[in-house]
């Protein structure tokens, strides 16, 4: 999944980005209000990390303009400000959650693992689908009670196709969903190398990931 983290300070963003691509998710950084703009113009994101206090702008200002458009994006707020009257402010913006600096990389993957599952109107982090075992968190798959070797982008395709599960899912929005700006020189054919490795993995589970010519692939139970 892709993430958006809008923070101007370099050291902050960069290691967020970091521990959340180990944890799996693509991340893009932003570190003023127009670059965040400039992206959530041209790509969709499963969730936005947004600082309050950009060089050329407030986030506040970012989080009405998306809601006022209609996106219902997550936003998990960053914020120095420790007042409950400034972090009342943001959720009432639309903020989805909020984190206050300091924090723990580890929080803050918990906390946009549950956002992004309660968006896709999963209850828990963990989905088991007929032989499959997955849980995004542990970065762990098991398969008839067998644990799977996968590699980080393999499973958050996994991730990415459970997550809409039953939808046909464009080859374009996968991409999307598993590469940042930074990976401007892969194609969008690299996700058929993805899902030919991911079926072999899944092979026995009785889940199918099926491919609907020129127009996508859909994850489902075989049969």
């Amino acid at each position: 999944m892709r993430i958006l983290i809008v923070e101007d300070t370099s050291d902050v963003a960069e290691a967020a980005s970091a521990s959340l691509g180990r944890a799996g998710f693509a991340c893009d950084i932003a570190p003023t209000l127009a670059d965040a703009q400039a992206c959530a113009a041209i790509t969709a994101y499963a969730a936005i990390v947004l600082d309050l206090n950009l060089p050329d702008g407030s986030g506040r200002d970012f989080l009405r303009e998306r809601r006022r458009a209609g996106d219902l994006t997550p936003v998990l707020v960053l914020t120095a400000q420790f007042s409950v009257e400034d972090r009342v402010g943001a959720l009432d913006e639309g903020a989805d959650d909020y984190l206050v600096k300091p924090f723990d990389l580890r929080e803050l993957e918990a906390r946009l693992r549950a956002l992004t599952r309660r968006e896709a109107g999963r209850a828990e982090n963990r989905v088991r689908l007929g032989g499959l075992d997955f849980d995004p968190g542990a970065q762990s798959l098991r398969v008839g009670g067998a644990a799977v070797t996968a590699t980080r982008r393999e499973l958050a395709l996994l991730n990415l196709l459970i997550a809409n599960r039953g939808r046909i899912m464009p080859k374009e929005r996968l991409f999307d969903g598993l590469f940042g700006f930074e990976n401007a020189d892969v194609g969008t054919n690299t996700i058929e190398l993805y899902v030919a490795r991911l079926r072999k993995k899944l092979a026995g589970s009785g889940v199918a990931i099926e491919t609907h010519r020129g127009l996508g692939y859909r994850l489902d139970l075989d049969g």
